[in-house]
């Protein structure tokens, strides 16, 4: 299975129901709470989302070399093949 990455807010509903859809559907994935983090961390990661997302709106969901902004659940789904 293709890596997948998200960037999410811990207090967004839209990045919340992501991770509940892919750890519903047992996809192993790495998270980053971007308003948990601070200072330096905080910058390089915003600068990161920014690459892939220049909005830097969230949640960012990386999936091999797609990227889907938003909680789109078919978008997601077909990204990784299910």
């Amino acid at each position: 299975m293709q890596p997948v990455k998200l960037y999410t807010l811990s207090t967004c509903s839209h990045c919340n129901a992501t991770k509940k859809l892919l750890n519903d559907c047992a996809v192993k994935y790495e998270s980053t709470d971007l308003d948990m983090l601070s200072g330096n961390e905080k910058a390089a990661i915003l600068e990161e989302v920014k690459k892939f997302n220049p909005e830097c709106s969230f949640p960012t969901i990386i999936i091999g070399d797609k990227v889907i902004v938003g909680f789109k659940e078919k978008e997601i789904k077909e990204a990784l093949g299910l």
